[in-house]
């Protein structure tokens, strides 16, 4: 029995998770408790995933216990899309510009979780998040380059083709010092490798693409992408000439 297993049998005996949740989070540490977290996501409800969104990031800062509610109620949401709740994305796409990291991560979770039921519905929700801003891009970037959604060529072909219409935003961005532009920025540099992977034969001439472009942050996030292990496992060759 896995150790996730193992929570939804405690999850199910209990009559108040939150005490439970609370002193299982992880937090504060380097790493929430993922396997509860996902645990949460399949055993819980809506009223609970809503009253763990209120907590925001004054009463639930960064690496608190109680961020560890947000995050569950966060991709919570994801379960309810998979379930086919569209009527959760606006609520969903706010939360990918939270302040706090570990909740846009929750976010793009729980796109995979829809992915995994449903990624051409997915890849139509995204082509829209591609133009919003960028924390809703690194959300995309984030929820779509994850290796077992992109099994499927003509898949990996759209996220590739939506990672360029981000890159294209980073070389037009005006404003580079905000956060949200940081957190794109670091996204794309290991997503590019993640897609690129997946279908190499359309990925690596839209990362040469990029890779001759002159801008600063766009160079940086291919040669970022050019140290990843998985590149050099998939054609060493082709990285070393283009480093």
């Amino acid at each position: 029995m896995s150790k996730t297993d193992v929570y939804h049998e405690t999850l199910r005996g209990l009559d108040d998770w939150e005490p439970f949740l609370l002193a299982e989070s992880g937090l504060p540490g380097p790493r929430g408790n993922i396997e509860l977290a996902q645990a949460v996501a399949d055993e819980g409800n809506e009223a609970m995933f809503a009253r763990w969104r209120t907590f925001d990031a004054q009463q639930a800062p960064v690496n608190s216990p109680y961020e560890f509610l947000a995050f569950c109620g966060t991709l919570g949401l994801g379960r309810l899309l998979a379930e086919g709740r569209r009527d959760v994305l606006p609520t969903l796409r706010a939360c990918a510009s939270d302040p706090r990291w570990r909740t846009r991560e929750a976010v793009a979770m729980a796109l995979q979780r829809w992915g995994r039921a449903d990624m051409d519905a997915l890849l139509a929700e995204m082509a829209q998040w591609a133009t919003g801003n960028p924390y809703e891009q690194r959300a995309v970037v984030a929820g779509l380059c994850e290796p077992d959604l992109l099994r499927d060529a003509g898949h990996a072909a759209r996220v590739l083709h939506l990672l360029d219409r981000v890159t294209e935003s980073v070389a037009r961005a005006a404003d580079r010092r905000s956060d949200a532009f940081t957190a794109l920025r670091k996204g794309l540099g290991y997503g590019w490798s993640v897609a690129v992977c997946a279908l190499p034969d359309v990925g690596k001439p839209l990362m040469e693409k990029w890779l001759a472009n002159e801008d600063k942050d766009v160079r940086w996030i291919m040669k970022e992408n050019l140290k990843k292990a998985r590149l050099s496992r998939m054609d060493a060759e082709w990285v070393d000439s283009r480093r």
